[in-house]
């Protein structure tokens, strides 16, 4: 017989690839860790499950005999109540979405266009530069708040730079105009139609909807984008260093200019990357609260205010422990919705049959 041929299967063993004791010493070495989360991580968000269904008051025990089973009662006042409740999470999750919408997208371009940037070899002091670009990564979020509100208040930086260029810039985070909104003032767009202000979602009409985010939330997300973006910098220079130089030379080779080389040849091959980078990002800017708490609390007008901030000022300072709670897992099930769609968009997709043609007319063509 063939020296490849394997071994008998001892009987009673679980699977061929473990041998007698493989399994019970990863569990068991595995096991301190699966505790540790088992108690600090799934035990707390069971109790929270549980009190987001209950009326628990903050005081004593969530699972006391004094505390009540309510059912769906908390969720539907954040999303059906009709009162301040449901207006306040419709308000936080419009200005979320805005965040999102905006942030998700700039830090991911810049992060890529940094990527690129100091990727290439013939870039002097390419370490100084990731350095410089990560560096606001591992700044505190709390340091670059206060930084920030200083660097738009009325009199600061920004606006003085902003002067120079003729421009009187707002007084960034006590306007809680929409930007969408500004925009159409200035070409004498100052109300909506009928079918937008008198129709409602979540208490909000569907103009305020689009009115965008507030001049307020634009710093914030000025500053998300520049402390994001260098982190995610990293994971696409991993990428790109992932790329073998033989796939670009074959490229080039077939007459491919640089922004061809990097749409079809480069773009392609970070899409394992860059769906990390899409998610990791699209999660955190959902859960976006200590530039909150730090900066405005929701203000001004709570054009700032976000379903994270909602939920704790709801649960610690309004002691509605039960709609925090609740708020906490709408926002989680919007995360998972979002992440499992941006899955399906950015899944592998078979070659469609007309390219499958064109690439059997190029390949003979080649042979003859």
């Amino acid at each position: 017989m063939s020296a490849l041929t394997s071994a008998p299967r001892r009987a009673g063993s679980s699977s061929p690839g473990i041998r007698r004791g493989e399994a019970a010493a990863g569990w068991l070495f595995t096991a301190p860790v699966l505790i540790i989360l088992g108690v600090f991580l799934l035990v707390p968000v069971l109790m929270a499950l549980w009190v987001s269904f209950s009326d628990w008051t903050g005081r004593g025990s969530p699972f006391s005999p004094n505390v009540g089973f309510v059912g769906l009662d908390n969720y539907a006042a954040v999303t059906t109540g009709g009162g301040l409740a449901e207006r306040d999470f419709g308000t936080a999750l419009r200005n979320n979405a805005w965040y999102v919408l905006l942030v998700v997208p700039l830090q991911t371009a810049l992060s890529l266009f940094l990527a690129v940037l100091v990727n290439r070899a013939i870039l002097r002091g390419r370490g100084l530069f990731r350095t410089a670009f990560y560096f606001p990564s591992v700044t505190s979020s709390v340091a670059i708040t206060v930084l920030w509100l200083f660097l738009f208040s009325a009199s600061g930086a920004v606006n003085e730079v902003l002067s120079w260029l003729g421009i009187n810039g707002p007084n960034w985070f006590s306007d809680p105009s929409g930007v969408v909104h500004n925009l159409l003032g200035a070409v004498g767009v100052t109300s909506g139609p009928a079918f937008l202000t008198g129709n409602t979602l979540l208490g909000v009409s569907w103009w305020d909807w689009l009115a965008g985010p507030s001049v307020a939330m634009s710093a914030f997300i000025l500053m998300a984008v520049f402390t994001t973006s260098g982190t995610f910098m990293l994971l696409f220079i991993a990428g790109l260093q992932n790329i073998g130089a033989d796939v670009q030379e074959a490229a080039m080779m077939d007459g491919a200019n640089g922004w061809q080389r990097f749409w079809r040849v480069t773009l392609p091959q970070l899409k394992p990357v860059l769906f990390t980078v899409l998610t990791l990002g699209l999660i955190g800017t959902w859960q976006v609260f200590d530039q909150i708490y730090t900066g405005t609390q929701g203000g001004p007008g709570k054009t700032t205010l976000t379903p994270a901030y909602l939920s704790y000022s709801s649960a610690f300072l309004s002691q509605q422990w039960g709609q925090g709670a609740a708020i906490a897992f709408v926002l989680f099930v919007i995360i998972v919705a979002l992440t499992i769609l941006q899955r399906f968009v950015l899944r592998d997709r078979p070659v469609s049959k007309r390219r499958l043609r064109q690439y059997d007319v190029h390949t003979k063509a080649a042979r003859r």
